[in-house]
């Protein structure tokens, strides 16, 4: 009786805790696509080893960088981008606004993605005003100082036509001497882009350079999230060849307890729900990763290639791919390796990567996601139904031998000792395992929760429409048909049930069906119409076994009458 009581609990301490979460806005995105403006600066400590440069770009210092916290450096350097014209960029897929004091992207839409349903504005990702502020930068320290260079566009808007698969934006500026161009190539269908520096050096001696890149964001909720509960990753994550992906929360960085790291090759990021910002430098070159905060608090995570040395008269090139976009596997493994890890299913990822894969090529033959969902629910019902039939046939039985079972508590209620005893002999004779229902059930459940973060965590179901009232599987149910049917399903299910001998454990049961109710009028549309497939498939299939044993005359042949 206390495992199934912990059984029983388990889900609604999980269900208790979704519930405490705060609940996340859902009812649209904030202003993000207006100009980027100006951001309030404040003091702010800086871990030693790195270095605020001109313009805030946080850089390493010469010493070893280490993870301890040092004093905070001064940023006095006045911020000019309210006053400053920026270069407009459009793609098929990418709307990008580049700083000319440093050339950083301090605004980034993207048109396939709108904002809303609804809405013709395009989804933001990064901005730089008074309700967010989210950018990628990069630079070059030159001789171990962070130079801020004012560029000099040969345009100041930039469009790929319909006859180019690229278009290249070119930077100019000098540096005491070294002709610097920072070049940002964009690509058809591309979220990633080719960010380059090539260095001439005009002097009379030689100068080091290294390339710096850096994604810089304050703490404001991710617009991406809708209703959540809580349950997806806004924060920031590193790929090196030791740690194929490893999360670091902003509360880390504020903190400045992590400790910078030396790898070759990997890349750095920021995730949020559906998103991803990350720098990929080149794979076959030592880079240094590190997190800070900048002047104006910002959680940094950053990287720094390794120092090249150019000798007079002579040239270089330093580069690296910055990828601002959703988080579609393909798109992301073409960047970087591991960079496809950012799509994070948590602990389960190896078995829901391969049921997207299924679910995926599903999409490939039917062309419809919510469909897809419904076939992929089909396919692994028909898997798991050895497993599913062995606890519908020992809650069948249970169910049948319910009255025999009430008969011996009210017989020896008093005598909890020999109850058990008698239960236990019952058991045996009638071959019941009481656990029996249970376990095949515990058994299946990593599937349906990794079936859960899959679909939670998959972009393609953004905006992506089923069928009637449903035209986005990733928000909630406008009409809450689906969650009411969901309810229903749940309840009919409870009635093939063998009822709980604890009577508070029978009306807990039967309050599940409207808790869950509830809790899904907010879930989106997506998981409950896997829900309520599952539910469906697993009535039928309970009802027929069920049937089945209520018909077989061998089951509670040896039952005693009142």
């Amino acid at each position: 009786m206390d495992v199934k009581r912990l059984l029983l609990l388990i889900p609604l301490a999980v269900l208790a805790y979704l519930l405490v979460v705060q609940w996340n806005q859902d009812y649209g995105q904030p202003n993000y696509d207006s100009v980027p403006e100006t951001t309030q600066r404040s003091n702010s400590v800086t871990p030693s080893g790195i270095e605020d440069g001109e313009g805030g770009l946080a850089v390493p210092s010469a010493s070893s960088p280490q993870s301890s916290v040092g004093e905070g450096i001064p940023d006095d350097t006045e911020s000019e981008t309210s006053s400053r014209d920026f270069i407009a960029v459009t793609t098929d897929v990418l709307y990008v606004r580049i700083d000319p004091h440093g050339g950083d992207i301090v605004y980034a839409a993207l048109p396939q993605h709108k904002l809303s349903l609804d809405s013709d504005r395009n989804y933001v990702l990064l901005s730089d005003n008074s309700n967010r502020s989210y950018v990628a930068r990069s630079g070059l320290q030159l001789d171990g100082q962070a130079s801020r260079i004012t560029f000099t566009p040969e345009n100041s808007e930039y469009r790929l036509s319909d006859n180019d698969d690229e278009l290249s934006v070119n930077l100019t500026g000098d540096v005491n001497g070294v002709e610097v161009i920072k070049r940002l190539t964009f690509e058809r269908g591309s979220y990633a882009v080719n960010v380059n520096y090539y260095l001439a050096n005009n002097t009379d001696a030689p100068v080091s350079a290294r390339f710096i890149g850096q994604l810089a964001r304050d703490n404001s909720p991710d617009p991406s999230s809708g209703v959540s509960m809580g349950m997806t990753y806004l924060g920031a994550a590193y790929s090196t060849p030791d740690a194929r992906y490893e999360k670091v929360d902003f509360d880390d960085i504020q903190s400045h307890s992590f400790e910078n790291r030396e790898a070759q090759g990997g890349w750095i990021a920021i995730i949020q729900h559906y998103f991803v910002s990350a720098w990929a430098p080149q794979q076959d070159q030592q880079n240094l990763y590190y997190v800070t905060t900048d002047s104006s608090d910002r959680n940094v995570v950053a990287f720094a290639g390794p120092t090249s040395n150019v000798a007079a008269d002579s040239e270089a090139t330093l580069g690296a791919t910055l990828y601002m976009g959703p988080k579609v596997q393909d798109h992301l493994e073409q960047v970087a390796p591991n960079l496809r890890l950012t799509v994070d299913y948590g602990w389960l990822w190896f078995i829901a990567n391969p049921l997207f894969w299924l679910l995926d090529h599903i999409h490939d033959i039917v062309g419809n996601w919510g469909w897809s969902i419904v076939l992929l629910t089909v396919l692994v019902k028909a898997v798991l139904f050895p497993l599913s039939a062995k606890a519908y046939k020992s809650m069948g039985r249970m169910r049948k031998l319910g009255p025999e079972m009430q008969r011996l508590k009210e017989m020896y209620g008093d005598d909890r000792q020999k109850m058990s005893q008698e239960m236990m002999k019952f058991y045996q004779k009638e071959k019941i395992n009481p656990l029996g229902g249970c376990l095949p059930i515990v058994i299946q459940m990593p599937v349906f929760i990794a079936l859960y973060w899959m679909l939670l965590e998959s972009v393609e179901l953004r905006h992506a429409p089923f069928m009637f009232w449903i035209q986005d599987l990733s928000v909630k149910d406008p009409l809450l048909i689906l969650p009411i049917l969901m309810g229903i399903s749940m309840f009919v299910q409870q009635m093939l049930n063998p009822t709980p001998p604890d009577p508070m454990q029978a009306k807990i049961m039967k309050m599940l069906p409207i808790i869950f109710t509830f809790f899904f009028l907010w879930f989106p549309a997506g998981l409950v119409i896997y829900w309520v497939v599952n539910n469906i498939i697993s009535v039928a299939q309970q009802y027929y076994i069920t049937r089945k044993i209520e018909n077989d005359p061998s089951i509670g042949k040896g039952m005693r009458t009142k």
